[in-house]
């Protein structure tokens, strides 16, 4: 017969002898088989279920052998050695076993059994500690349940109040959302107007501002012609026209008006041409003088024309009195050339008794003698030239138009200083 020997489920430990729960079994070999018999052990199964495990003897004859074949235990899961991880899984079990999360295997050891007993008695101790405690919470949540409920309703309904005046308010700032949304499309719609025009008054701008730099140009341009021509009237001003425009200079014998000399000597034959040029001088200088005083000539009509000046009378047929020759007429009297030089003379002397009215200052150095035809010389020489070229020298006549020249220049002096007054 056999016995079984149970493993603590525990601890590990094979329980004691007096503990164990031994079991008879008998083997018996089938006849006629040659098979040994050995060892049978109980395992435990991972359903739970256990089963016989057979061992085969030791070669050894004698009492030992039949004792270790005699020997069958009850084995669960065997473990060589306690390791650390075997500790802290028998930690584990013990805490799921009571924390009624695990039932434990049996069977267990005395010791075991002590000690989860133990642990049970301090588990219930706790769980009747913590049952004492929720009674009493309960105990007094009875007696203010009522005046919470009453607060709670109260703040219920707070709530409730404060939840629909939430909710009109959202509904104000959705339609205040709504609005500023419509305003916000009209405002971009303006928007975007705004922006097309002020990129059409930029482009006016522009066009303005070009045309506003053309006209400051041209203003510029207008006021230094204004400036130029200020300057220029200025210096006019203060400019002597008549002293500008004529020169008369003496050179030996001959008068010489703006370098045009006026009159011919045997020594110094002057050309037809310069001094018809220099009576057209002459004829022009006198028309200033008379314009300067508004003196019109009574009996002839002066008219400058370079050297082709003459005069028209104002009196019978209007007869046109020539101021330039070629010299070819000096043979006949009371040539047209000759008549000229009269009238011009009798012009000349209208201008002085003019001149004598309006200022009385007017003094000519050498008298003029219309009807005779003659310049008298300085005071108290008696001597008188005729302006005559029939009968009459070169050098005479050369010498009375040198004295109407001088009588020409007092008279220009005269007018460039009323001039310069006015």
């Amino acid at each position: 017969m056999s016995s079984f020997r149970f493993m603590c489920q525990k601890c590990k430990q094979p329980l004691k002898g007096g503990e164990s729960m031994e079991m008879s079994s008998s083997a018996q070999g089938e006849p006629g088989e040659g098979q040994e018999c050995g060892a049978h052990s109980m395992e435990k199964t991972e359903g739970g279920k256990l089963q016989v495990s057979v061992s085969k003897p030791f070669p050894d004859s004698g009492g030992m052998s039949e004792q270790r074949a005699n020997d069958f235990t009850l084995l669960g899961k065997v473990v060589s050695m306690r390791t650390l991880g075997s500790i802290q899984k028998t930690t584990a079990e013990t805490f799921d076993i009571l924390s009624g999360q695990k039932e434990m295997d049996l069977p267990l050891c005395e010791e075991c059994t002590d000690s989860f007993l133990k642990q049970l008695d301090t588990q219930i101790a706790l769980t009747e500690l913590d049952s004492q405690s929720y009674r009493r919470c309960l105990e007094t949540q009875v007696l203010t349940g009522e005046d919470k409920r009453e607060a709670l309703q109260m703040e219920l309904q707070g709530l409730e109040l404060e939840e629909a005046r939430l909710a009109r308010a959202l509904e104000d700032v959705e339609e205040n959302h709504a609005r500023t949304a419509a305003e916000l499309r009209a405002a971009q719609a303006e928007t975007v107007e705004l922006q097309q025009q002020e990129r059409r008054y930029q482009r006016d701008f522009n066009e303005l501002k070009w045309q506003q730099q053309e006209l400051f140009d041209q203003l510029t341009s207008v006021e230094n012609q204004l400036w130029y021509a200020q300057v220029q009237l200025d210096r006019l001003k203060k400019t002597d026209i008549f002293n500008a425009t004529f020169e008369i200079r003496e050179e030996g014998p001959l008068g010489i008006i703006n370098n045009f000399r006026l009159g011919r000597l045997p020594g110094i034959p002057v050309g037809w041409n310069e001094i018809n040029t220099a009576w057209g001088q002459t004829a022009l200088l006198l028309l200033a003088l008379s314009n300067a005083i508004g003196l019109q000539f009574q009996r002839y009509q002066l008219v400058a024309c370079g050297n082709h000046s003459y005069l028209k009378s104002l009196t019978g047929d209007g007869a046109e009195l020539p101021l330039f020759s070629d010299g070819s007429e000096n043979v006949f009297w009371n040539n047209t050339f000759d008549r000229g030089i009269m009238a011009f003379l009798d012009c000349l002397q209208q201008f002085e008794e003019e001149a004598e009215k309006q200022e009385g200052d007017l003094c000519l150095p050498y008298r003029i003698r219309v009807k005779e035809g003659r310049m008298e010389g300085p005071a108290g020489s008696g001597e008188c030239y005729s302006v005559r070229t029939h009968l009459n020298t070169e050098e005479q006549w050369t010498k009375a138009l040198r004295l109407m020249l001088l009588n020409l220049k007092r008279s220009l002096s005269w007018a460039s200083s009323r001039y310069c007054r006015n």
